[in-house]
C-alpha cells in the first residue's frame, strides 16, 4: 500500500461523522477509500446523509499532520504496520465480526495476526494474588501447547497472561486503547517492547490517540474477535471482562471461566458467566480439549492430595486463606 492509498484512507476515518459502520456503508458502495472522493453530493448522500456528504467534500484540516506522523512511525523499522479490511494479513477471525475495525495499525509480528490457535485470557485490574498467578500459569501453559494468548495490555489478569506467555516462548497479542505511538500503562513499558518483539501490539486507534475512556471497553470487542475463545480468570459483576465474554459469545465462540470462592467479589463474575452457559475450567487441559488443541504435555489426571492429617490446622484449612 503506497502513500496516496494510505492518505486515502486516512482522510476517509478523519472525515467528521464517519465511523466504522459508515466507512464499511462507503466501502461496499464504491469499492475503496480513492473512489469515495470520485462521487457528487447526491450520490454520497444516498449512501449516508447529507451532514457526512458535505463533510466529505474536503480533507479533514488534522489530515496532513496525521500522515507525516503516520508516514514517519512506518519508516522507523519493518516491524511497523497499518492493515485495511482487505490486507492479506488482516485476521479473518475479526472480519467475521460484526464491527470489524477498517484499520488496524500493528507493531510486531504479523505472523501472529495468522496463528492457528488463538485464545484471549483477561480479567480484573486489581485480581488476588491466586487469580494473577492463574493467569500467568494459564498463559504459560496454553502457550507451551502452542497457543497464542490475547489479552489488553492492562495492569493485573492482562499483564500476568502476557507474562505467562511470553515465558513459554509463544507469541502473544496485546490490543490497547491508544495509538501504538504510545504505552497505558506506563509501567508496562518494557512489557510491551517484549510482546512486540515476540507477538504483536495491535490498535484501531490513530497514532498519538490518548488513553480516553471510552476506548477501552470498545477495543474488548477486538480481542474476542481475534480469538477462538475467551477465557475470564478474576472479574467482578461490572468488570470490563464480561463485555469481552459477552462479545465472544454473540460472535459463536468460546466461553471459559475459572470458579473462585463464593465469599470473594472478583469471582462473582466468573460464576455469572458460568451459570449462563460459560465452561468452567480447572486446568489449561480443560481449555485445549474444548480447542481440539493436542496437549503436549498431557498426562493423567491425579486425584488431588489430602492435607496431612498429623496436622489438624492445615487439614480445616482448606484453600482458602
Amino acid at each position: 500500500m503506497g502513500q496516496d492509498e494510505r492518505a486515502a484512507w486516512l482522510r476517509l476515518l478523519l472525515t467528521d461523522g464517519v465511523g466504522n459502520e459508515t466507512a464499511r456503508k462507503l466501502l461496499a458502495a464504491f469499492g475503496s477509500p480513492e473512489a469515495v472522493w470520485q462521487q457528487d453530493f447526491s450520490t454520497l448522500k444516498a449512501v449516508t446523509s447529507a451532514r457526512v456528504a458535505e463533510a466529505l467534500a474536503a480533507p479533514p484540516a488534522d489530515l496532513p499532520q496525521t500522515l507525516d506522523q503516520l508516514e514517519t512511525w512506518l519508516a522507523a523499522g519493518p516491524d511497523r504496520h497499518l492493515l485495511t479490511l482487505g490486507d492479506p494479513h488482516y485476521p479473518a477471525e475479526l472480519l467475521q465480526t460484526q464491527d470489524p475495525p477498517p484499520l488496524l495499525y500493528v507493531l510486531g509480528q504479523l505472523g501472529a495476526l495468522q496463528h492457528p490457535q488463538r485464545l484471549a485470557i483477561v480479567g480484573s485490574r486489581n485480581p488476588t494474588p491466586q487469580g494473577a498467578l492463574n493467569a500467568r500459569q494459564f498463559a504459560h501453559a496454553l502457550g507451551q501447547a502452542g497457543v497464542c494468548v490475547v489479552s489488553g495490555l492492562a495492569l493485573g489478569v492482562d499483564g500476568a497472561a502476557h507474562e505467562g506467555a511470553l515465558e513459554a516462548g509463544a507469541p502473544t497479542i496485546a490490543v490497547v486503547g491508544t495509538g501504538l505511538d504510545r504505552v497505558y500503562p506506563s509501567r508496562h513499558r518494557d512489557l510491551a517492547h517484549r510482546i512486540a518483539a515476540q507477538g504483536a501490539l495491535v490498535s484501531e486507534y490513530p497514532l498519538g490517540t490518548p488513553p480516553l475512556s471510552p476506548n477501552f471497553p470498545k477495543r474488548n470487542r477486538i480481542i474476542a474477535g481475534l480469538s477462538q475463545g475467551t477465557l475470564v480468570v478474576e472479574a467482578a459483576l461490572q468488570s470490563g471482562s464480561l463485555i469481552t465474554a459477552r462479545q465472544a459469545a454473540e460472535q459463536g465462540r468460546e466461553v471459559f471461566a475459572i470458579p473462585g470462592s463464593i465469599h470473594s467479589p472478583q469471582a462473582r463474575g466468573c460464576h455469572a458467566l458460568i451459570r449462563q452457559g460459560a465452561k468452567l475450567v480447572e486446568s489449561a487441559q480443560d481449555i485445549l480439549e474444548e480447542l481440539r488443541v493436542p496437549d503436549p504435555f498431557a498426562q493423567p489426571r491425579a486425584p488431588a492430595p489430602k492435607p496431612p492429617t498429623e496436622d489438624s490446622l492445615l487439614a480445616v484449612m482448606g484453600f482458602d486463606p
